[in-house]
């Protein structure tokens, strides 16, 4: 029996050494200490891809955050999840000073996240001084750590973008020098906020009652915030109704809110309470109370000078399609570290004779984790890095990432076990955290409407089958049936939307969803099929031919009446090779 076995109970009678390596706990690793750059063969493709000449110089810089990711990041997150963020409401003197403290595992992380993020300025300086386009190196830096901690992504990337370019554009000179100042370590600081949500209601943004009134060159703003994120932040934008605007959409305005006023003074933010949630703990949401809060208006003026143009929701909106992206990848992150956790605990864990990541209905679901999270990392990173950028893709998107962390991180659990349903075991958070992706930025429902606009508005399901088409034409050859299958559902698809297009308005709306969803399955089957394409050229290999076919023949092919039960089995013929290429794990 080996000697690290002390309990009494190792030494019943039908113990044996054998049987004793199930109990060798070293073994099962998890993905904490992999380099999550080094162990991801697709994100290192993916980086060739887009780096081109500049991937020499960025990829000591990935592998340095894979390490810091897959290491520090990873492990804070857990104890922060342990020991969430509180309120401090009343200082000594019983007066009301709303202080978010922060635990010391999530300062720690913020600072090196801060110090080494991809956005910051320096580093993007450095970039182009190297001739390295950033933006790639920003899609992966984001992609690494939200499979650690999604609430430390919301934390340090909530609108920071949004609240940039708004101030820059319509806030007086002050403020935009002391947002500047703010942000000063770049978008992903942890300052930013966008408070939108009320009692009234979540994605019905019409039915908000905060109000602005005209003070000077600013405002004064009341009203409550029913769920805002990173409470701790400085700086907010923040929905309000001008009292002179029209009581519906078209009333909304967006306000800059800093946590001190111009004279230095504290602002009228008072937090009420912080939400006590289901996951994300490592971002401080809350209740927030505005009291004559001093703000400013982040829209051009009416001709009266009495309000915003009336486009301050859809200026809005616009700039969501961008939040939308990130909950995308947060969605992929959860995925993502799903997958790796269930390959390193498959592999290790022993039953009936043999490691579970041999036994064919293990192996079966195994491979589906791979196939949809690679489809979903197709999509995101064509969301982020793809041209042309497309109206729809945001929407889509979402719809398919976000839902994807909720059935990877509850697949995650199972493949665990019982283990994976405790605490101590990280698959459990990952399942909580994962769950308010479909929430964030508009639910399933939302963004359907939004595919619905974009079709009815902007005829945007045109670029988008034109860019499914020129996908499928970067096809490797060799596999024309796949390629055939899915230029014949691109096909189908213009037929469907077409058709929908014409239905009553009401079925046409109930009709939403499934088409959506046909829309995604086959934006990311052309996806997977370019990737095979750019691999066959990149490395001569077939691995993402092998992902693509799998995935086009469980998502766009017609199953017939055997429900595909006789049909090939290269799940379990190449199941080697879908594991190898999603997970290189060379520790003993």
């Amino acid at each position: 029996m080996a000697s690290y076995l002390t309990e009494p109970f190792d030494r019943l009678p039908f113990g044996s050494a054998e049987k004793s390596r199930r109990y060798a706990t070293e073994r099962y690793q998890g993905a904490v200490g992999l380099n999550w750059y080094d162990c991801d063969l697709t994100l290192r493709f993916l980086m060739r891809r887009h780096l081109g000449d500049g991937f020499g110089w960025a990829e000591p810089r990935l592998r340095e955050m894979g390490a810091l990711m897959g290491g520090p990041i990873a492990e804070r997150a857990e104890e922060t999840d342990r020991n969430p963020p509180r309120l401090e409401k009343y200082d000594r003197w019983g007066r009301d000073i709303s202080l978010v403290v922060m635990p010391p595992s999530f300062e720690a992380a913020r600072r090196d996240l801060v110090a080494t993020s991809f956005t910051r300025p320096d580093f993007v300086a450095e970039a182009a001084a190297n001739g390295v386009d950033p933006a790639p190196l920003g899609v992966a830096w984001s992609y690494l750590l939200d499979q650690a901690d999604i609430g430390m992504a919301c934390a340090l990337g909530t609108g920071g973008d949004m609240v940039v370019a708004l101030t820059e554009q319509f806030a007086p000179d002050d403020v935009k020098a002391r947002v500047r100042e703010l942000f000063a370590e770049g978008e992903m600081s942890g300052e930013a906020a966008q408070m939108l949500t009320e009692r009234s209601g979540g994605s019905d943004l019409g039915a908000l009652e905060s109000t602005a009134s005209r003070d000077g060159d600013a405002w004064r703003l009341n009203g409550l915030k029913w769920f805002a994120s990173n409470a701790n932040g400085s700086a907010f934008v923040v929905l309000a109704k001008p009292v002179v605007a029209d009581d519906g959409v078209r009333g909304i305005a967006p306000f800059l809110v800093l946590r001190e006023r111009r004279d230095g003074s504290r602002n009228g933010v008072r937090i009420r309470r912080l939400k006590d949630k289901l996951g994300t703990r490592s971002v401080a949401s809350a209740e927030i109370e505005f009291t004559d809060a001093e703000a400013f208006l982040l829209a051009p003026s009416s001709s009266a000078g009495q309000g915003g143009d009336g486009k301050g929701l859809a200026r809005m909106m616009e700039l969501t399609n961008n939040a939308r992206l990130a909950i995308s990848m947060m969605g992929l992150g959860c995925a993502r570290r799903a997958l790796v956790e269930s390959l390193c605990y498959a592999t290790t864990r022993e039953a009936f004779g043999a490691p579970l990541a041999e036994q064919p209905l293990m192996r079966r679901k195994l491979a589906e984790l791979i196939v949809e999270t690679e489809a979903v990392q197709a999509l995101v990173f064509d969301g982020y890095l793809g041209r042309p950028r497309l109206r729809v893709g945001p929407a889509l998107i979402k719809l398919r990432a976000a839902r994807l962390g909720v059935t990877a991180a509850s697949d995650a659990i199972e493949i665990h076990g019982g283990n994976g349903y405790i605490e101590q075991w990280p698959v459990a958070r990952i399942l909580r955290d994962a769950q308010v992706n479909p929430i964030w930025e508009g639910g399933d429902n939302i963004l359907c409407l939004d595919v619905r606009r974009a079709i009815e508005r902007q005829d945007a399901h045109e670029p988008f089958l034109d860019r499914l088409t020129e996908a499928v034409q970067q096809a490797p050859p060799g596999d024309d049936a796949t390629a055939d299958l899915v230029t014949d559902r691109i096909a189908r698809l213009r037929e469907a939307i077409n058709r929908w297009r014409g239905l009553d308005r009401t079925v046409a709306e109930a009709r939403l969803y499934p088409l959506a969803q046909y829309m995604a399955d086959v934006y990311a089957a052309a996806l997977l099929l370019e990737q095979a394409g750019w691999e066959r050229a990149d490395t001569g290999t077939d691995r993402k031919a092998l992902v693509a076919r799998l995935y086009a023949r469980s998502r766009l092919a017609d199953a017939g009446p055997l429900r595909g039960i006789d049909g090939p089995a290269e799940e379990q013929e190449r199941f080697k090779d879908l594991a190898d290429g999603a997970l290189i794990d060379t520790r003993d």
